[in-house]
């Protein structure tokens, strides 16, 4: 199109104002050299100064406040709506992209044309894997063990790919998840019902639904701050949005083909958040 950035990133944001800098600082000093690129940041009504911080420090970036937290797709919907560019870059504010890291997914998206979505290798600060990075779609069987505590399955891991290989898996991360315009088209935005967690597993899914491959790429690798902007323990709130989630995906999913099989699935997410939320609890030292 013409007039069109050749790569739109979005980046939502609340209460992170800091990791946001950092985030922001990593694009200026390492752009996407193959053309203009747009950059949008959409706020889910932070409160720490995001707003000054993004108009006076980087005025090329467009900011777009919200009135209240709207979560994670909806917020990113704001700003998908609008984007022009072939190829459209998620962010989490808690990632810092590193030298290349933009030139690099472009082309390999680019050398891929079946490729509807494409993540790379994500990494924290001491320098371990982000396991999120590549993941398998959970079974049932593997949902039940894991939300009833019955067992843990690696299954969801993706490990016939390896951690700086490249392939083609289920799902990629969310906080960085780089997304080809006409798969954007055809597939449609996030859906809205996800405030937070597990959006992007089911962007993946109906992804490749649609026929279009989810690829990981660890031959690149980029700065994840792992709970950077949620914090290392979940909230009441945040738990209840990562189990809600869950049920959501399983809901669309796979419900609806064997009711006592529904309810065993319900019932252990439901008993797993009671779980988490109290352990959470303990560990913020909250009595």
């Amino acid at each position: 199109m013409s007039g069109s950035p050749a790569l739109d990133i979005v980046i939502v944001s609340h209460q992170c104002r800091d990791l946001l800098a950092a985030c922001l600082r990593s694009i200026e000093q390492h752009p996407y050299a193959g053309g203009a690129t747009a950059v949008t940041v959409v706020d889910n009504a932070s409160r720490d100064g995001t707003d000054e911080l993004v108009l006076r420090q980087f005025p090329t970036v467009a900011f777009v406040p919200l009135p209240d937290n709207r979560g994670f797709s909806q917020a990113n919907n704001v700003a998908l709506r609008d984007c022009r560019a072939e190829r459209v870059l998620l962010l989490n504010p808690d990632t810092e992209v590193w030298a290349g890291v933009l030139d690099d997914m472009v082309a390999f998206l680019d050398a891929h044309p079946r490729a509807g979505i494409a993540g790379c290798r994500l990494l924290r600060r001491d320098g371990s894997f982000d396991h999120a990075a590549k993941r398998s779609f959970p079974s049932i069987s593997d949902a039940v063990r894991h939300f009833s505590h019955a067992g843990r399955s690696d299954h969801y891991l993706a490990a016939h790919v390896a951690e700086d290989g490249v392939g083609a898996v289920d799902a990629v991360n969310g906080a960085f998840m780089l997304v080809r315009r006409a798969a954007l088209d055809e597939v449609g935005l996030l859906d809205g019902g996800f405030f937070m967690y597990g959006e992007d597993l089911d962007w993946c899914y109906r992804a490749k639904r649609a026929g279009w491959d989810v690829l990981y790429n660890g031959e690149v690798s980029t700065l994840h701050v792992k709970s950077g902007s949620a914090g290392s323990q979940r909230g009441l709130r945040q738990n209840w949005a990562f189990h809600g989630a869950m049920g959501r995906f399983y809901r669309k999913h796979h419900a609806g083909r064997h009711a006592l099989l529904d309810l065993v699935v319900y019932t252990a997410i439901v008993a797993k958040f009671g779980a988490s939320a109290v352990g959470s609890a303990i560990a913020r030292g909250i009595r």
